[in-house]
């Protein structure tokens, strides 16, 4: 795995990686509030949900995907913390 990029200090997570096979690995903290993980839909045996900061993925989008501006993550709404 090729390490993209962090928004946290002194290695802890959340990080991304992109692999081999054209995909994007996750290391962060698992979403934990019970309110949070009832929204989620059709979690499979073995997945799990972590939460990464939109700034981590804006910047990796800019840099990873450069036909692809930062500014098309502008104007969500902001999600509510889902861990803890």
């Amino acid at each position: 795995m090729r390490f993209l990029g962090s928004t946290s200090e002194a290695g802890a997570c959340p990080t991304l990686y992109e692999t081999d096979r054209g995909t994007i690995v996750v290391q962060g903290l698992q979403v934990s509030d019970p309110e949070a993980l009832a929204d989620l839909r059709d979690v499979l045996d073995g997945e799990t949900a972590v939460e990464v900061p939109r700034e981590l993925l804006t910047e990796i989008a800019a840099r990873v995907l450069p036909e692809i501006t930062a500014t098309a993550f502008q104007g969500s709404a902001p999600a509510r913390p889902a861990t803890g």
